[in-house]
This record gives C-alpha cells, structure tokens and sequence, in this order.
C-alpha cells in the first residue's frame, strides 16, 4: 500500500510555515516566558467553584466582561474576551484579512497567524532606538494598504514603548486609508504610560488587545480586545462557540472582583524590581542593557547562545532572541531571590565577580 504524502497536500503557505516553539526545559529559575514569578492559587480567592460542568459555558461570557469592563471604565458591550490573545488576533486577521503590517522585531505571533491564515506580511524595521520609523511606516500604509496593522506597546521582545505622537500619527493616516489599527498592551501594566484607551473614543479605527497572562493568570489564557460593539459583531462570524471556558470564565471573574489589590501588588514589586534589575546590570561593562516599561529587560552580550547554555547548566532559564536581535537575551524579572542568583551567575559567568 502507497504510504500518504501528507506534504503533498499541505497548502503552499503552511509548507513554508515554520511552528512557534514554547519549549519547556527544567530549571529551577524560569525567567524566560514574560510569567508573573508569584505563584497565584484558586483558594488564595475562591472557597470552591461553583459551576456545573454538565453544562456549556456562557457563550456570550456576560459576567467576565462586565468584570473586565469594570476595570477599563467601559460598557461590557466594548469587550470581547478570547482563550489568549493568539485567539484574538487569529479572528481579527480571519475576519479582515490582510495585508498584515506590524513592526520588525515584535510579538512573533502577528506574523504567524497571519501567514498561516494565507494572508500578506508587511514588516517595517524599527529604528536604532527601537522606536518606530513612523515616515517609512505611513509609506507602507499608502502603498500596501493594509487592513490590519498591529503595534506592541511596549514592545515585545525590546521592552520599550513607542512614541505616542507616532503611534496617533499612524493612526489618524490609517483611518484616511481604512486600515485598522490594533495596539497589543499586554505589558502596559508595567508601564508608566497610560496607554491607549483614552484615545477609543477618537478613532473608529482604533482597537486595543489586552491580557491576563502577564499578571500572575497565564494558566487562564484569557486575553480580551476592547473597542466598538461594531466590531466584535463581524468578528463573532469567525469566532468559535464557547471559546472561553467555564472554569476560566468563573475563575478571571472572581480574580477581578475578589483579588486585583494583591495583584497590583504584585505588579507593583515586579516594576521595583525591574529597576533595580536594571541598574545593576548597567553595571557589568560586558553587557548592554536597555531600558523597559515591561516584566522583561533585554539584554545584548557578546557569544550570547554561549551565555545562554551556561546560565541553564546554571539552573537559569532566559529567552535566546539571538535570531531576532544579535547576541540578545530577555530577562523576565523574577522575585527578588531569582534575580538576585541570575546576577551572581552572570556575573559569575562574565568573570566580573
């Protein structure tokens, strides 16, 4: 019997595909994955879970939202919850397809989805300061006429946000070319800007992805995408029923209601923590460091895959970006005892002890 090319049918865009890989490799300090390091329990906020398994979830998630609403000072009408954002932006490319225009480096999974839904990638390099080149970012919008364009800020992997009069300026120029722009502030939490929120009501162009996951829930997968009700009415044509589960619906809704002062506690020793990461990483003369408004800093250091592999043998896990920026490494900022023992080996591996 002929054995199944299974190559052979694969359409041509998913050939050429390559996966996203999450890998897991065991070490005792995990500062590669942009998690919050404080470990949250279901009875550190809830007695038991009062749902009925037997049954589908909400479809419409009415509770979570109103929640969610609550924190943004919106109606729930102007939230769509999603199982990650990944889920999100796979229905937004799904719904208005592409092109696709995102800044280059940034979050992995714009392009991805974007090229295994079919659609065109448009990537615009950012500056020597990680900034966006926002002339060569409205030429790419006159001539490539994108209906979606996304921006991290602050941007993952480089940590910074970028220039606000930038970003309107795109906008504004995207709204006069019907392109759709969508700001990803999964890490604006940590960040000392306000964000994007206030300028909804300004831009019918205009939609904002946040998350959960980077706030001590990443064991929800629960993201949400704010913005007009117009919106999220052509996107539930594409969006899966039940998306969002029962126990993540009932578990993120009594975590906003129930625990969100210890969790800005949390936040608030990650931020501490970051900048006292920071200063003392500027002052290991082998390493270049950059500034963050996120739960990450990245670094450049010279043999970086080199220092990557002894800080595992270490028992230290941190995110190899050698193949997006050369010789990086990101830090996610762990507790202060993880971040304490990732100086002393680095330091220890620089010989700079």
């Amino acid at each position: 019997m002929d054995k199944l090319n299974l190559e052979s049918l694969l359409r041509k865009n998913i050939q050429k595909l390559k996966p996203y890989q999450a890998k897991e490799i065991p070490c005792k300090i995990k500062l590669d994955a942009n998690e919050s390091p404080f470990p949250v329990k279901l009875s550190d906020f809830i007695s038991e879970i009062n749902i009925h398994l037997n049954r589908y979830p909400d479809p419409e998630a009415i509770l979570l939202r109103k929640a969610l609403a609550r924190k943004v000072k919106l109606s729930h009408e102007n939230i769509m919850p999603g199982n990650g954002s990944d889920e999100l932006i796979y229905y937004l490319i799904l719904t208005f397809g592409g092109p696709v225009l995102y800044p280059a480096p940034t979050f992995a999974m714009y392009g991805i989805i974007a090229q295994s839904v079919g659609v065109e990638t448009v990537e615009c390099s950012l500056d020597n300061n990680f900034d966006i080149n926002d002339e060569e970012f409205l030429k790419l919008i006159k001539l490539k006429k994108p209906r979606l364009i996304f921006l991290s800020s602050p941007n993952n992997p480089t940590g910074n946000t970028f220039s606000t009069d930038k970003i309107l300026k795109i906008i504004e120029f995207a709204q006069k070319n019907s392109s759709i722009v969508v700001i990803d502030e999964a890490y604006q939490p940590f960040s000392s800007k306000k964000g994007f929120l206030p300028f909804l009501k300004d831009y019918d162009n205009l939609l904002i992805l946040r998350t959960l996951s980077k706030i001590g829930f990443a064991g929800l997968r629960l993201g949400y995408l704010i913005g007009e009700k117009n919106f999220f009415y052509e996107i539930n044509k594409v969006r899966l029923p039940y998306n969002v589960d029962s126990i993540t619906q009932y578990v993120a809704t009594e975590a906003l209601n129930r625990f969100y002062p210890q969790i800005k506690k949390f936040i608030c020793q990650i931020i501490k923590e970051r900048q006292r990461l920071y200063r003392e990483l500027l002052r290991i003369q082998k390493i270049k460091v950059y500034p963050s408004e996120a739960n990450f800093i990245l670094l450049q250091i010279e043999n970086s895959k080199s220092i990557y592999r002894k800080l595992i043998k270490a028992g230290i896990l941190v995110r190899d970006l050698s193949s997006v920026i050369n010789n990086a490494l990101r830090i996610t900022i762990g507790t202060s005892e993880e971040n304490e023992e990732f100086l002393k080996t680095i330091k220890k591996i620089l010989g700079e002890t």
